[in-house]
Order: C-alpha cells, then sequence, then structure tokens
C-alpha cells in the first residue's frame, strides 16, 4: 500500500475534524433561540430545573455553561459555583450547603460542581474519609429520587475529556494571563492522580447512574461540539412550546416638552478604541 492511500484511510478512520468557528456560530445562535423559548416556558409552566455539570479539571465545563447561559436571564438561568466549605459548613449535613440553591418554580439552576464532589475531589484528595464517600454514595440516589418526586427535572452531565486534550488545555494555561486563574495548585495535584480520579468516576457512575437521575457523558475533546451536542441533549430533555405572549411593538416616545439637555461636564470614558 502507498504511503499516500495509507494516510487516506487514516484520515477516513479518524475522528472528524476540529468545528469550524464559522458553523459553530451558527449552529449556536440556533440553539440559544431554543433556549429563550425554554426559558420563557419554564417561566410560563413554573417548571423547576437543575442541571449538574461534573468532569475533570480542563473538561470545558465553563465553556459550556457560559454557552448555555450567555443569551437567557441570569434570573432565570441561575449559575451555583459553591467556594470550599467554611468550618460551619463542614460542620453540617453534607448537602445542607447545595439546597438554599434549588430551583423554585419558574427557574433553571446550574451547578459548576456539585454534591458529587464528595464523588470526586474530596475522596482523591483526602477531604473526606473512606467511609463518608461510600455513604454519599449510597444515600445520593435516595437524595435525588426525592429531588425528582418533588417535582425537580434533575439532568446530570459528565464532561468526558482525554489525558492528551487534559494535558494540552492544562499547558495552554501556563502563559496565558486571562487563563492563569484557572491553574490552582489543587489542579496541578489533581492532575498528577488522572487513574484514582478514573476509578472514583467508574465507582460513582456505578452507583448513581440510576433511570430517575441518569448520567449522561459528554465528549468534550472539541469543545465546539461538545457544547453543542449538550445544549441540543438538554432542549430534548424538557418539553416545551412556545410560550404565549403579546406582539412586542414600541410605544410612541413622549415629546421633549420644555425637557433641554443640561448644560454639564459628564466626564466621559476615553475612546481609545
Amino acid at each position: 500500500m502507498s504511503r499516500r492511500k495509507h494516510d487516506r484511510e487514516e484520515n477516513t478512520s479518524s475522528e472528524p475534524e476540529k468545528l469550524k468557528e464559522k458553523d459553530y456560530a451558527r449552529e449556536l445562535k440556533k440553539l440559544h433561540v431554543e433556549l429563550v423559548k425554554l426559558q420563557e416556558w419554564v417561566k410560563h409552566k413554573g417548571l423547576k430545573v437543575c442541571v449538574v455539570f461534573e468532569g475533570r479539571d480542563g473538561a470545558g465545563k465553563g465553556g459550556t455553561i457560559k454557552a448555555i447561559t450567555e443569551r437567557v436571564s441570569p434570573r432565570v438561568f441561575r449559575v451555583i459555583a459553591l467556594p470550599a466549605p467554611t468550618e460551619r459548613e463542614k460542620s453540617q449535613m453534607y448537602v445542607q450547603r447545595y439546597l438554599p440553591h434549588f430551583p423554585a418554580a419558574g427557574e433553571v439552576v446550574i451547578f459548576d460542581r456539585s454534591w458529587y464532589n464528595r464523588a470526586g475531589v474530596e475522596r482523591v484528595m483526602g477531604f473526606c474519609t473512606a467511609e463518608q464517600a461510600r455513604r454519599f454514595l449510597e444515600v445520593a440516589p435516595m437524595f435525588e429520587k426525592l429531588m425528582v418526586e418533588s417535582g425537580i427535572i434533575l439532568l446530570k452531565y459528565w464532561l468526558e475529556v482525554s489525558p492528551e486534550e487534559q494535558t494540552r488545555r492544562l499547558e495552554s494555561r501556563i502563559d496565558d494571563g486571562r487563563k492563569i486563574w484557572k491553574l490552582s495548585p489543587m489542579d496541578l495535584l489533581s492532575y498528577s492522580r488522572w487513574y484514582d480520579y478514573s476509578r472514583a468516576r467508574d465507582e460513582m457512575f456505578a452507583a448513581t447512574d440510576t433511570s430517575w437521575a441518569p448520567w449522561y457523558v459528554v465528549r468534550s475533546d472539541d469543545k465546539k461540539r461538545a457544547r453543542l451536542n449538550c445544549i441540543s441533549h438538554l432542549l430534548r430533555q424538557i418539553p416545551y412550546k412556545e410560550a404565549p405572549r403579546e406582539k412586542i411593538k414600541l410605544p410612541k416616545r413622549q415629546q421633549a416638552g420644555k425637557y433641554q439637555d443640561p448644560d454639564y461636564p459628564f466626564k466621559f470614558v476615553e475612546e481609545n478604541y
């Protein structure tokens, strides 16, 4: 077999090329329109939606959440990214710090990491005991069943990134002033324990991938495809229609009357661009 033919066959069997920016922007615009429709339907019907995002460092959780929320109202789509627990919170029932953030009617709450910290980072990094992790995996399905039975639509996403792509992404943060904040000492330590996280993920799936709250896995080596695939999947999980609303027409603006623009030295920002 010639070298050229071999290369052509390899290209045919390889994964699809990374999505081009213009194609991504076109498809994302369509999905944003549908997300707004979903938002209005959630408000109209008083739905309660809770979306959980988990995955390794560098898997693309933040970018996916940003893609979901950038065209919808932050009063409807609330993003929760809790810091490390305080000493007081450590003394509480484990899920207690998450409960106040659960959705009320007409809300979509997105957790950028969630109660599953106990099954992942806390377990791998030794922030909880083996018994606490075991007990969490035992109780989590029952806790989530209560959520679903209370009327919450619960969606759980795991973003799956390859070790090679994770390395590329984390290395790209080292010299990028926009991303250096994403590379904490904890991230570096977590990076070195890939297979400890793999074992924790596998046991988490085995214990908590239930019929009432299944895990959905998103391949995320191509960030753009991952975002589109995740959003389109999310939209399919929540039946919605276009909410009824009156046709919008701008009213006439009032007449100026006796109003005159003030002679005031406004401090305008310098126009450097």
